[in-house]
């Protein structure tokens, strides 16, 4: 047999085997070798070392950490993100962080107190010098790239944790990347730190807290990823340790994280609580805007407390309107107790004060609110002619027998629920041929699919 003949009869063969589903000859595909970084770590010497010389602040790196200190503090008084960035590249902070991380895994305990030894010093130069800054800076506002350090969440933990999986990564790696640079952007350690001095300048120890906090969760699971990371890779273990310390290790580790995590669980759930109320407050005020004659001036959300406020001018509000209102605030899950509806001023009231050209002001502005209104509506009713035209150009590519097409939008309530979700109704005629059930469904699947919605009415006359 040639060659060539031997190449066609092992083809059939492998093909034929594969019909027959016999397991030997179908191939494999192994996911866990994209996942293996065995043949990337670098040599455990080479990490140790690197490692170890990252902890110690004195020459370089004490230079280093004091010009970002500086540098953090102000671009969070000058409120400039470009300079905050800076901070967190330059900033030093990351190694004896990821050397608490390394020795835990490794039980190098003497390693472990070097790491918390030069943490520490690093951690109160940072707060004295930043407590200085801003005591004799003349500006003292709190910008928003401050207030931004202050209130941490569940996701902040997250973003440490994972961003301290990537930095211990790339630290065992022979391929280092633009990894390190990416993970001190992301875990933001000198900010925070900075911002804690902040609160001790001004006396606000609000911020003071909240900021360290902050800082102290980017520390713990930065060192936390760390310890999982040297697990995995194996790191070498050059101690003699007994189980019991491993179990007492252990135990320290699974309290430092329950003490870190549980607040955060409870600012975060504060957050979406807030986010939710501001989202329900937002809608609510836009369906209020107009209420038979009276136009909102002007309106205020509280997320902290859960309260609006609504300020109405041009005709007085009845007891009737301010009733609609309140059901209004009802149908939106808000507490009625927590709005406060106020007439500015109005337009019947013979107040010296209000000059015609205010109340021709006011007017023309109810008159340009409602002109909207409708222009939105008239809007909606021309983009709803649209897509029907558009929907019979592409029916008709794959049913020419299609004659036309009607679309439109509606809302459907149900029994029982105040609340409504919206529909859209597709009328589809034909000429005398008349389509097959299967081609109705094949229709019906499509439009599903076009509109990304299961809320489709669809009807074939």
């Amino acid at each position: 047999m040639c060659r060539k003949e031997f190449l066609y009869a092992y083809v059939a063969k492998y093909i034929f085997h594969i019909y027959l589903n016999i397991p030997e000859m179908k191939p494999k595909i192994d996911i866990f070798h994209y996942l293996n970084m065995d043949n990337e770590v670098d040599d455990f010497a080479s990490i140790h070392s690197a490692i170890e010389k990252d902890i110690v602040f004195k020459g370089t790196n004490l230079w280093i950490l004091v010009f970002a200190i500086i540098v953090a503090s102000v671009g969070l008084n000058m409120n400039s993100t470009a300079v905050i960035i800076g901070a967190m590249l330059i900033s030093p902070l990351m190694g004896p962080i990821n050397g608490m991380g390394y020795s835990i895994a490794t039980f190098n305990f003497p390693l472990f107190r070097k790491a918390i030894k030069n943490f520490s010093f690093a951690v109160v130069a940072s707060l004295i010098a930043s407590t200085t800054y801003f005591a004799i800076s003349p500006v003292s506002v709190a910008h928003s790239e401050l207030l931004a350090r202050t209130s941490p969440t569940i996701y902040d933990v997250l973003i440490a944790f994972f961003g301290g999986l990537a930095g211990i990564i790339a630290i065992s790696s022979k391929q280092k990347g633009n990894v390190i640079p990416g993970v001190a952007i992301a875990t933001a350690l000198m900010p925070p730190l900075c911002t804690a001095g902040y609160g001790l300048a001004t006396a606000q120890f609000y911020y003071f807290f909240g900021a360290f906090y902050l800082f102290t969760i980017n520390t713990v699971f930065i060192a936390l990823s760390s310890v999982a990371i040297a697990q995995i890779l194996k790191f070498p273990i050059t101690t003699l340790v007994n189980p019991e310390q491993k179990k007492k290790v252990n135990r320290w580790i699974s309290a430092i994280i329950l003490i870190t995590v549980i607040p955060s669980i409870y600012f975060g759930y504060g957050l979406v609580q807030k986010e939710k109320f501001n989202e329900k407050a937002s809608k609510f005020v836009n369906s209020v805007t107009i209420v038979e004659g009276n136009y909102l001036l002007d309106h205020s959300i509280s997320s902290s407390d859960q309260s609006i406020n609504l300020i109405y001018v041009g005709n007085t509000l009845t007891d009737k309107q301010i009733e609609i209102i309140n059901e209004k605030a009802e149908l939106f899950s808000i507490d009625k107790l927590k709005l406060s509806i106020k007439q500015g001023f109005s337009l019947d009231e013979k107040n010296t004060k209000n000059t015609e050209n205010d109340n021709l002001r006011i007017e023309i502005n109810r008159l340009s609110k409602e002109i909207k209104m409708k222009d939105d509506l008239l809007k909606v009713y021309n983009d709803q002619k649209l897509i029907g035209n558009q929907l019979l150009a592409e029916l008709n590519s794959l049913f020419p027998n299609i004659r036309s097409c009607s679309y439109s939008e509606s809302f459907i309530f149900r029994k029982g629920s105040d609340q409504s979700s919206q529909i859209r109704i597709i009328i589809i005629k034909t000429e005398s041929q008349k389509l097959r059930n299967s081609e109705k469904e094949k229709i019906q699947k499509w439009m599903e699919n076009r509109f990304a919605s299961e809320q489709i009415e669809l009807y074939f006359e």
